[in-house]
């Protein structure tokens, strides 16, 4: 018989939200491979992921029984975990879904449609310039299929599978709307994961099993997912005497089995006993086995309570208040042996005022991080290609900065949604300077003034992000062809600005290629930063072929320790 729904209450919801949560984890490689270009950067499947993790804790810590109070947490969660652009636009989906369920206990059919439509109208709005054949051309037909069952059935079933084929046909269409996707032969990679979102929606309603949810992660997966979703629960300046929770428990159970039972094994009630006893649970199972993990003060009971559905195969409990004393001690051991090394090593910097200014930039590898900070840059968030920082991340920047303004360098087009979202709801005014790569955001800083305000600090700044081609250098992770150029897994490639303009096999090659493409007679100089797997050496022997192509030209060589890419050129 098929299984007819007319309510979402607040318990269908929860195992939605969760449903798609685990459905992004278990997906997020593939959806990291659809990356249109080879380079070893495709992280919207990683984006998405983790996006979805904060926004089902946010769901999950949420104690209202109100449908409308759980995607208000949903959407705060989405908003503050938010990576990368997909990870933004996923968040605004649901912002808008979120708004138009303000209120309401539970949801029917047409609700859910309206709120999906909210949702591609919010979305819409958040990008400057929306382009067709992403993951908003997903979301509006999928809303727009949505709004049509309604008029036919109150079947919420009826409805999401609706919603979920008209997602599927316009990601299938979406080659079709963007040719270089149709070129290279991928879809898009957001709107694959939203269409994987919606797949859990309708599979958690109508109670279809799938093998997301026969799949019970292994142990390195189950610590990836943790990781994940409460990766901030313990670090950082976090007294010990301050966490609540003290004992991080992970306990596996083998369902039915063991003398102690006494409860079939129900999802809901073993995991609302478990809410109960602490915080960052998290809990995944199928027909045999059930994983959990939680932060409580009694561990003892989470160990008992899972004996009384079964047996218990695993147990692990970790004093979290130890671990973050040791934590802090070794921060501190390695903060008194840094600063005696730079004490003797360098000469003391002269201190310039910021004028109540804090300049945050994200960036990649030490080297990087020094040339910033020697640039005036103030703070650095560790991130940038495979590793997106969140809203919160860059809002808890602004905010422990203790500045009065902030300037924000993305450094990365991927990054530039989430510092938006982060210049919203930070505490003090912020500006973004739309700087693409490391390039143009160090030749930005050449632009600021302490003494100036805010909005002509950002003009001035963008002003300059032209002045500078940008280079980098990194290996292809499959065989493809982009524009023409035949590209071989492995080879490595040189992207201007960019744009895939040199591949070969040999790395020399293809770095003093790409640098040919850049030069013009108007060049005087070239910034050579090398990265983890290059070497000065290398360095050294690239300076000298450049040199050769114009002996006139002013050449600059810093280590980056940037991974990913070998070499980052800029010629101005």
């Amino acid at each position: 018989m098929k299984l007819k729904i007319t309510t979402i209450t607040n318990l269908e919801f929860g195992k939605m939200v969760q449903a798609a949560s685990q459905k992004l984890n278990q997906r997020a490689e593939f959806i990291n491979s659809l990356n249109v270009f080879p380079v070893p950067d495709g992280d919207t499947g990683t984006n998405m992921s983790l996006s979805m993790a904060s926004g089902a804790k946010y769901e999950r810590e949420e104690t209202s029984t109100q449908v409308g109070d759980l995607a208000s947490a949903l959407a705060k969660g989405l908003l503050m975990g938010a990576r990368g652009n997909s990870g933004v636009i996923l968040s605004q989906i649901f912002r808008g879904f979120s708004k138009n369920v303000a209120g309401k206990a539970t949801l029917d059919a047409n609700d859910l449609a309206e709120a999906f439509a909210a949702g591609a109208q919010t979305a819409y709005k958040a990008v400057m310039k929306p382009t067709e054949g992403t993951i908003l051309t997903v979301i509006r037909e999928a809303a727009g299929a949505g709004k049509k069952a309604v008029k036919t059935t109150d079947d919420i079933c009826e409805v999401m599978t609706t919603i979920v084929d008209a997602a599927e046909a316009a990601l299938k269409s979406t080659p079709d709307l963007l040719p270089v996707l149709k070129q290279v032969g991928v879809v898009d990679s957001g709107g694959q994961g939203l269409t994987f979102v919606l797949e859990a929606f309708s599979d958690s309603l109508s109670g279809k099993v799938d093998e997301s949810q026969d799949y019970v992660p292994d142990d390195a997966e189950m610590d990836s997912m943790i990781d994940a979703a409460h990766h901030q629960s313990v670090q950082g300046k976090l007294d010990p005497n301050d966490i609540k929770y003290g004992y991080c428990t992970e306990i596996m159970v083998r369902i039915g089995d063991g003398k102690l039972v006494d409860h079939k094994f129900d999802y809901d009630t073993f995991y609302n006993y478990l809410a109960k006893l602490g915080d960052s649970l998290l809990v995944i199972n199928d027909d045999e086995i059930v994983k959990v993990h939680v932060h409580t003060e009694h561990p003892g009971d989470v160990m008992t309570w899972g004996q009384r559905f079964g047996a218990l195969i695993k147990v692990k409990v970790d004093n979290m208040r130890l671990q973050q004393e040791t934590i802090m001690e070794h921060d501190k051991e390695d903060a008194q042996a840094e600063s005696a090394v730079a004490t003797a090593a360098e000469p003391a910097q002269p201190q310039i005022d910021m004028h109540g200014y804090a300049i945050i930039s994200v960036s990649s590898g030490d080297g990087i991080a020094k040339l910033f900070k020697g640039l005036g840059v103030t703070h650095i968030i560790a991130g940038g290609q495979t590793m997106n920082p969140s809203t919160a991340d860059i809002v808890k920047a602004v905010n422990d900065s203790g500045a009065k303004k902030a300037l924000v360098l993305p450094n990365n087009k991927n990054i530039f949604l989430a510092a938006e979202q982060a210049a919203e709801v930070a505490d003090v005014p912020v500006k973004i300077i739309h700087s693409k790569t490391i390039s143009q955001g160090m030749t930005a800083m050449l632009a600021f003034n302490p003494e100036a305000s805010l909005e002509d600090n950002q003009a001035e700044m963008e002003d300059t992000l032209d002045t500078v081609v940008s280079g980098q250098v990194t290996h292809a992770v499959r065989d493809t062809t982009i524009d023409g150029l035949e590209i071989k897994k492995d080879d490595y490639m040189g992207l201007v600005d960019g744009k895939i303009v040199i591949t070969n096999p040999d790395r020399e090659t293809a770095t003093l290629d790409m640098v040919k493409a850049m030069l013009d007679e108007d060049s005087e100089l070239v910034t050579i930063i090398y990265g983890a797997d290059a070497t000065k050496a290398d360095a050294d022997k690239l300076s000298a072929a450049v040199q050769k192509l114009d002996d006139e030209l002013e050449i600059e060589i810093h280590e980056g320790d940037q991974p990913v890419y070998p070499f980052l050129i800029s010629v101005e």
